[in-house]
């Protein structure tokens, strides 16, 4: 008799008809983003996510971001044309503003909250709870003692429980017929450390977010003696960035003098101090304030913190028609000598004025380099002391087009290199070597004089409103991570019965001293009791908890 494998029409396979595939479907479809939760949310994957963030971070620290110096950001990319623009297409000069890190950090904050919500749940209701049941054969647990032989009582019981209660045990007593059990349990210092650690890193991460939304911060250069030159509006800054949250109608509302500047140096050109005299305007007052490194001015809404000095040469020039300009030009320190290079343009000189016209190549630059302290032998450029002992200022004269009228944005310590090229803006003369009060000469018979120095710093205006976030964060890390290493986890159980007392006790963490700590509880439990010097090992011991 054959038997036949053909199917009756219409009848289909099990599991292939139609509502048993969507029903597979639709588990295939749940479990997907659940085991990817379970992924996201697991401390492997936030330690991975937290790894990631510190290397993408590397980049921020190493190139110039646009929201600290956009000048230094241009002339990284003129100075490496190759590379330049491809690290500018993939945010590499604004990291922390990247979309790949804005994605690292979401994920993270994302992997803390979905990994610590739960393990706070658990650790509360831990603490709630009462400590488990003694298990029923105590000579199995890692140490465990024959307290006494004689019967116990509950008087015995509530004994032991003092005993544990000084100790700061959380205990509990619990009677089964003549038996007697207090368990006792302590350590739970451990896991409250480790949860404060990481809510403490989330704590890091949402201040970070705070500050970058609701914070600003900006970069300005003030000139010794300069009559209130800054005041605070986003036109006055050199550099500056703004949160996502604020505009420029929320800056605080004041101005700042530089009134003195003093620097002490030792032998060697090492800075030692650095002091700036301000005056500040807030609020209808005037106050005098002392700024100095790492100590910043507090003002209403922002703080103002002293980064760097220099020096800033006054030169006066007189064209050939007799028309007197003078300026003071910020220069820019190459090194710790403050050898300072710079630029002094002047742009509306050379007018006729009978006519009223310019003269062809009328508007006239330097090029200068400015040595505080003169080096001994000439053939060296640079600076042989940061302070002005014997102070040079060197000088290229230029005239021609400076470039001004072209619309483009032009660096107020540079001449215009494209002018340069093009032949627009040309050399005239020779280069010039003046001490303060000098005078030179350049060939149409217009002069410059070297008349002093000004000094200048340059000062950071910061508000961070997530910093006291920050700082608790930061402190709340410092305490968790220390209680999460000092704090040992360990029950410890005493039956009570007509036949004796015995004790158990079980470390829940690596505890190299449990034993000895055992064994002092059992004598201050039962004075005279005798404790093995060698505790029994279990392989697991979470079977008998």
């Amino acid at each position: 008799m054959e038997l036949s494998h053909d199917r009756p029409a219409g009848e289909h396979r099990p599991g292939r008809n139609g509502p048993d595939l969507m029903r597979r479907l639709y588990y295939i479809a749940a479990a997907v983003p659940r085991r990817a939760w379970r992924q996201l949310t697991s401390m492997r994957t936030a330690l991975v996510l937290l790894f990631l963030l510190a290397v993408a971070a590397i980049p921020g620290s190493v190139l110039p971001q646009r929201n600290v110096s956009p000048e230094k950001v241009r002339t990284y990319l003129d100075t490496h044309r190759q590379w330049g623009p491809t690290l500018d297409r993939f945010s590499f000069f604004d990291v922390y503003g990247s979309p790949w890190f804005s994605a690292i950090y979401l994920l993270l904050f994302v992997s803390l909250v979905g990994c610590l919500v739960p393990r706070f749940r658990g650790h509360i209701a831990a603490l709630v709870k009462v400590p488990p049941k003694a298990p029923k054969r105590l000579d199995r647990l890692p140490a465990h003692a024959v307290v006494a032989e004689s019967p116990g009582t509950e008087q015995d019981a509530q004994r032991i429980r003092q005993v544990l209660r000084k100790r700061r045990f959380r205990t509990a007593v619990r009677r089964d017929g003549d038996v007697y059990e207090v368990s006792a349990e302590k350590g739970y210092l451990k896991e409250t450390g480790n949860l404060v650690f990481h809510f403490a890193l989330l704590s890091l991460l949402i201040g970070v977010a705070y500050g970058s939304w609701f914070g600003w911060h900006g970069n300005r250069l003030l000139v010794e003696g300069d009559d209130f030159a800054f005041c605070n509006t986003l036109l006055n800054y050199d550099e500056h960035a703004l949160g996502a949250q604020v505009g420029e109608n929320d800056l605080p509302r004041f101005c700042m003098r530089l009134d003195k500047f003093a620097a002490t140096y030792l032998e060697n050109g090492q800075p030692v101090t650095y002091k700036a005299d301000v005056n500040v305007q807030q609020n209808g007052r005037s106050t005098e304030h002392l700024l100095q490194v790492n100590d910043p001015v507090r003002l209403d809404g922002a703080n103002v913190s002293l980064l760097g000095h220099g020096y800033a040469p006054i030169l006066e020039y007189t064209d050939k028609y007799g028309k007197t300009s003078q300026s003071t030009w910020p220069f820019l320190p190459s090194d710790g000598r403050l050898t300072s290079g710079g630029v002094a343009t002047f742009p509306d000189v050379n007018i006729n004025p009978q006519t009223g016209t310019r003269d062809e190549k009328s508007q006239v630059g330097f090029s200068g380099i400015y040595l505080p302290t003169v080096p001994s032998d000439p053939s060296v450029n640079s600076s042989a002391f940061p302070a002005e002992n014997d102070p040079r200022l060197m000088l290229q004269p230029y005239h021609g087009v400076l470039g001004f009228d072209a619309g483009a944005p032009l660096s107020v310590y540079t001449l215009d290199t494209r002018q340069i090229e093009a032949g627009r803006l040309t050399k005239f003369g020779d280069p010039l070597m003046l001490k303060p009060g000098q005078t030179g000469t350049l060939p149409d018979g217009s002069t410059v004089k070297f008349v002093g120095t000004a000094q200048w710093i340059s000062i950071s205006i910061r508000h961070d409103p997530g910093q006291p976030i920050v700082l608790g964060g930061a402190i709340a890390l410092l305490a968790g991570l220390l209680g999460s290493l000092t704090g040992k986890r360990r029950r410890v159980f005493f039956r009570i019965s007509p036949t004796g007392i015995s004790a158990g006790g079980l470390p829940r963490s690596d505890y190299p001293g449990f034993a000895e700590e055992f064994a002092e509880i059992v004598r201050a439990a039962a004075p005279g009791a005798s404790v093995p010097e060698q505790v029994a090992q279990t392989d697991n011991v979470e079977e008998v908890v």
